[in-house]
């Protein structure tokens, strides 16, 4: 799950991190509001959306020369001059793709005085069963520039599960940030922070890009991007709340109220898989035929009828779908209940597309009966290769 900015540094806030001043701002009158609130003379108005690249982002209803979604303001009439541009148009950005966001929030934050823009990230590295701290002297741009560009500018250092956060790690960071005097101290302290709130909210990813060196010669994070684990959100009611629906796929919030794992693309071929590593492979192979998967969706080892059903449902909400392919290879999944599953669908919904199924494993020859004395115009495959070359043939028919 993923939250706004704006948000991030609030919870990090509470750990203790150096952030700036700065409050949500919903309307032109709230954005206002909030930078009388401000020792100013210098803003930042700043589009609130789940992506990166904001700054170099375009609004699509403004002209080619405008200002991206994180601007500069110097007086407060500015800062409602940015905040009437920016509310309620959509920002382009390298990570929302073509069809944008929506801008339906914006965070009002006091300006800084920017020596130095450093990177600074945390996540799980799942070789080391430890949290990784990724840094670089090459802050305020994309990390993956400058690993292609300059690779040997970024560090990455770990903490020990066993003996958790030691300030050793802390000291290490500030030296590959040539970071020098209080700043070493200061360093030290952040990243111990850093680990506090990453460890006890279950993040997944946390990144600080840029963390900032002011002129006053003291860390700041200046921007944070924070996601948490979705199966830990049980524990922590305070970051449910934080949700922001308005920012995700509305198929995708539905999967969520079944514990099916999807996630939307942008293809024409609807998939309805179990196990992970089935459905990638899945994916694969459409596009080694000529085709694109319109979605991710994994139904689980284990998922009811109703689940099965929950899931048709959601593919054939799809407009771009153009066919669908299930593909089953029952193990605890039985292959007469995602049969079962998929005839309850197309009685509620109907199927307009070429639907191919590929059942093998568990029940898989009940389940094929089931399908064949259905009536339904189903297009049955033998195997996964037989299955993508079926329904990509059948689309482009």
């Amino acid at each position: 799950m993923n939250i706004h900015e704006y948000q991030a540094k609030a919870v990090l806030k509470e750990f203790g991190a150096p952030v700036s001043l700065g409050l949500p701002a919903f309307t032109v009158e709230e954005a206002i509001a909030a930078a009388k609130q401000l020792p100013g003379p210098l803003y930042v108005v700043k589009s609130q959306i789940h992506a990166g690249g904001r700054g170099k982002g375009k609004f699509k209803e403004l002209p080619a020369d405008a200002k991206g979604g994180v601007r500069l303001a110097f007086s407060i009439d500015e800062v409602g001059a940015h905040a009437k541009e920016m509310l309620g148009n959509t920002l382009v950005t390298v990570q929302t793709g073509p069809t944008g966001k929506q801008v339906n929030r914006l965070y009002i934050e006091d300006g800084s005085d920017i020596a130095r823009e450093l990177y600074l990230s945390a996540l799980v590295d799942r070789e080391t069963g430890s949290i990784g701290f990724v840094v670089s002297t090459e802050g305020g741009v994309d990390i993956e520039t400058v690993a292609h560009n300059t690779p040997e500018k970024i560090h990455t250092f770990h903490v020990d599960p066993a003996a958790g956060y030691q300030a050793y790690v802390g000291r290490n960071i500030a030296y590959a940030l040539k970071l020098e005097g209080a700043q070493i101290k200061q360093c030290v302290k952040l990243v111990g922070d850093l680990y506090r709130a990453f460890v006890e909210k279950d993040m997944a990813m946390l990144e600080v890009n840029p963390l900032i060196v002011t002129k006053q010669g003291d860390l700041k994070v200046l921007d944070a991007k924070v996601n948490f684990d979705s199966n830990s959100l049980y524990r922590h009611p305070e970051i449910v709340a934080l949700r922001d629906e308005s920012e995700e796929d509305a198929k995708e919030i539905e999967a969520s109220k079944y514990d099916l794992a999807y996630i939307a693309l942008d293809g024409t071929i609807g998939c309805m898989v179990n196990g992970a590593g089935l459905a990638m492979a899945t994916l694969d192979i459409i596009q080694l035929y000529g085709e694109t998967p319109a979605n991710f969706l994994d139904v689980g080892g284990g998922a009811s009828e109703e689940k099965v059903t929950a899931a048709f449902k959601i593919i054939t909400s799809d407009p771009q779908v153009k066919g669908i392919l299930v593909n089953i290879f029952g193990g605890i999944m039985k292959c007469d209940i995602i049969a079962r599953g998929v005839l309850a669908a197309v009685k509620t919904v109907g199927l307009t597309v070429p639907l191919v199924v590929r059942l093998t494993g568990t029940n898989e020859e009940l389940g094929r009966q089931i399908i064949r004395e259905s009536g339904l115009n189903v297009i049955p495959a033998n195997d996964l290769d037989d299955a993508a070359q079926k329904i990509v043939a059948a689309i482009k028919a």
